[in-house]
Parts: structure tokens; sequence; C-alpha cells
């Protein structure tokens, strides 16, 4: 699995969500540490961005950049040796956007994503346009965030726990869903600890 190429200790995982409905929800491994949605980048995406920015204001690997976002703020998430560690080590004391940067030029990074895009998950470069992209939803202190490589900031979703956050992502990957009613191209991950 990618995220214990990057280091990430085998007892978390990544896995999918089969529905949005709370009884579907209950079937997801706890603790759960984030919500990953995959997503077309419709126009409907793109005017709620824009707009969500300017209201909010006054390489393509998201993948990659969803799962950072997903362990990197989540410190009960193991993470020894890899890829994945020597950056969080090296960009400790640096602001996101410096963080984004340093990321843009790791090397290391740029290897295990074309790895992991040769053996068929994300080969981007066959095709003309990426339409999908993907956002992490993270319980930070009690705060539901959005973390999405494409906006300038984090997006506060309001007040979370560790009990109800599945249920609070699921309440924002819904509303994703319901600005783009004709798409069905969306697909929901957990990252949760590993089943035994």
């Amino acid at each position: 699995m990618y995220i214990h190429k990057l280091g990430v200790s085998p007892s978390w995982s990544v896995t999918d969500v089969i529905g949005l409905e709370d009884k579907m929800l209950e079937w997801i491994t706890r603790p759960v540490k984030a919500l990953i949605l995959l997503f077309p980048c419709s126009d409907a995406y793109e005017k709620h961005r824009s707009e969500e920015h300017e209201r909010i204001k006054d390489v393509n690997a998201c993948g990659t950049v969803a799962l950072i976002h997903s362990v990197a703020n989540n410190k009960e998430v193991d993470v020894s040796g890899g890829v994945l560690k020597n950056f969080l080590d090296k960009t400790v004391s640096l602001s996101p956007e410096d963080r984004g940067k340093a990321l843009e030029e790791d090397k290391e990074f740029t290897a295990g994503h074309q790895e992991l895009a040769q053996e068929g998950q994300t080969n981007a470069s066959e095709h003309k346009k990426v339409i999908h992209h993907f956002i992490a939803l993270v319980n930070k202190n009690g705060t539901l965030y959005e973390l999405d490589g494409r906006k300038s900031f984090p997006i506060k979703h309001g007040e979370t726990s560790e009990e109800t956050f599945v249920k609070d992502a699921a309440k924002v990957c819904k509303e994703f869903m319901s600005r783009d009613p004709n798409e069905v191209r969306f697909t929901v991950l957990a990252l949760t600890a590993a089943q035994n």
C-alpha cells in the first residue's frame, strides 16, 4: 500500500467508504483519522472554489497531498522512516506555503509518486486532462478542516469530535456531491486503524 511505502505504520490503512448514510458509516473500522474525497473538477467545483476563496479571503499530485494532509494532521498515526517522515522532519518549521514549495522540489516524493503512477493507479501522463481531484477532511483540535492543495488555506467546517468526526466529514462530502447533482464519479476513502 502506498502509505506504507511512505513510511506510515502498517497499523494504519486507507479503505473504501461504501456509503455516506449513518448505517454504512458504522462499518468503517475505528478510529478514523481522515476522510479523503476524490471528485471531478467540474465547472460547479471551480465556481464554488472561487466564490469560497473570495468570501473567506476579505505537480498534479493531489492524491499524495491528500495523504500527507491526512497523516501529518494526526499525530496518532505512526510514521517511522521513509520519504514521508523525512519530509515532515525537514519541513516542521515551515509555513504551509513553504511546505508546498518544498514538496514540489522534493525528489524523493517525485520518485515515489512516479513509481506509483507506473503501477497504473494514477498515471496522469497518459491523459490529456486530469479531471479528478483529492481533498482530505481531518479533525484538528476539535475542528473539522477541509485540506485542499488547490485552495490557499484550510477551510473550517465547524466543530467535531472523535465520536462525531465520521458523520461530520460525511456531511461535508455530501455537500460536495449536492453542488454537482448529475455527477456520479465521487469516491470516499478513510484513513483508519488497520483491520486485524
